[in-house]
């Protein structure tokens, strides 16, 4: 009579698992781009892609889509071609992109092919794929209101890499939280700089209202440097402690 044996093949993960190891993000890019991501993730694990594959695409349409509004945005102001096609584009394209930076670290933890070379082309591509979207907002911007002012444009884009920084800083040992909340409230209010949500807000209006993205620069101008002004005490006052 032959033994019964038992399969040593290792179970394949599920969506779920690749979810389980997200680095958060905030209540929108938890809810939605990271369950995103994860599936982006389990295909690519399926297809035996490495996580910089992802990466690397992620840069490509993230690009694709600031590239497309910069191209246009003359075109869109004048009237020549419709604004909800182009701020379609970005809205689509800017959403998979961050769902793809979503899956890359998903891909990478599950998988264990993190490595510190892949961290860094993850961050390097972040900060072009946002200098691109920050172009394509000021382009919008001045195209809708051409005496938008340059100090104004310059203030966003600095201020704007005030959330990628950060989120680099709070990923190491000395990571610390200003507002250590979690309950729904604070995640609402949080949703200001839950980079998903900010993506999702600026492509919606590219699409229905383009004419308004100059006020989407003066509010994140004046959430960003806020936060920095106040990322700047806490810290301050943690060290002097």
């Amino acid at each position: 009579m032959q033994s019964a044996t038992t399969s040593t093949e290792p179970s394949r993960p599920s969506v779920a698992d690749f979810h389980r190891v997200n680095r958060g993000g905030g209540l929108f890019s938890e809810s939605i781009s990271q369950w995103i991501g994860a599936f982006f993730a389990l295909v690519a694990q399926r297809l035996g892609l490495r996580p910089t594959a992802l990466t690397l695409t992620n840069l490509v349409l993230g690009l694709a889509a600031s590239v497309t509004v910069v191209a246009l945005a003359d075109d869109v102001a004048a009237g020549s071609v419709p604004a909800w096609a182009v701020g379609l584009v970005a809205l689509v394209g800017w959403q998979i992109a961050y769902a793809l930076d979503c899956a890359d670290g998903q891909l990478a933890r599950v998988t264990r092919q993190n490595n510190p070379a892949g961290a860094r082309v993850d961050v390097l591509c972040d900060v072009a794929a946002q200098i691109a979207l920050v172009t394509a907002l000021g382009a919008t911007a001045v195209a809708q209101h051409p005496s938008t002012p340059v100090w104004l444009i310059a203030v966003f884009a600095g201020t704007w890499m005030v959330n990628l920084v950060t989120s680099v800083m709070q990923a190491g040992p000395n990571a610390a939280s200003m507002v250590t909340s979690t309950s729904l409230p604070v995640r609402l209010a949080k949703l200001v700089r839950d980079y998903g949500a900010v993506i999702f807000l600026a492509g919606l209006v590219l699409t229905v209202a383009p004419a308004l993205t100059l006020w989407v620069i003066v509010a994140f101008t004046i959430v960003n440097g806020g936060f920095l002004l106040a990322s700047i005490a806490f810290s301050a006052r943690a060290s002097l402690r």
